[in-house]
């Protein structure tokens, strides 16, 4: 019964922890594939030999069966040559293997339930088996996929992953902030203005065209006084 209980124990685990836990699924779901197949070689090699206690009871049982009736046979040839002793001799050892062939009756019985059992669970176990094999390939994608899938969350949760676009982030709004300061300074400190040459030209002709005006008054000024 241990052979099944293993077997049992194989197919009622966690696959998808084993799953998670492997690091190469697909030569891990080899491995439990291996085991059952050997676990069931060792169930149908346990059925083989229940099957054969069970021949060797009922063939016991027979012989049983057929030396009492031998010996009953001969009970009866010395009833019938009178000799009435030799007959009770003969059916007292019919009794013997009446007893025996009753205990080899229940020994073959009780053999026999174990072999029909036992069949029932090789065949359940060779179809769970089955089942197996067919899903082997789908469990070694599922795994597979499960494992990319948690490397690429990996990657975006962890401190270094999270770090480093945290980082760029920060980086661009820090530049974006010292170029904001610096476009402010510059406001506050006229370098903009300094750097225009527009703006330059533009007030020398202003003071061009009041130094023109200055001269003209004082001309102006000078004639009414001559």
């Amino acid at each position: 019964m241990s052979i099944f209980a293993r077997v049992s124990d194989i197919f009622k685990a966690n696959v998808n922890e084993m799953l998670d836990r492997m690091e190469d699924p697909e030569k891990m779901v080899k491995q439990m594939i291996i085991e059952m197949e050997e676990a069931l070689v060792k169930a149908t090699s346990g059925l083989a030999k229940a099957m054969a206690n069970e021949k060797s009871l009922r063939k016991q049982q027979n012989l049983a069966m057929t030396q009492a009736k031998q010996w009953e046979d001969k009970a009866a040839l010395a009833l019938k040559a009178g000799n009435a002793d030799l007959a009770k001799q003969a059916l007292s050892r019919k009794m013997l293997y009446d007893g025996q062939a009753k205990q080899y009756e229940a020994m073959t019985a009780q053999a026999s339930g174990t072999t029909t059992q036992l069949r029932g669970q090789l065949d359940s176990l060779k179809t769970k088996l089955d089942e197996a094999r067919m899903k082997q390939a789908t469990l070694v994608a599922r795994a597979q996929a499960a494992k990319t899938q948690k490397e690429f969350s990996t990657v975006l949760g962890t401190n270094v992953g999270q770090g480093a676009f945290a980082k760029f982030d920060k980086m661009e709004k820090k530049i974006e902030g010292m170029e904001a300061e610096a476009q402010a300074f510059s406001e506050l400190s006229g370098e903009e203005d300094a750097g225009d040459p527009f703006r330059d030209m533009e007030k020398d002709m202003q003071l061009e065209a009041e130094m023109a005006k200055l001269m003209e008054k004082m001309n102006a000024g000078g004639g009414t006084g001559a």
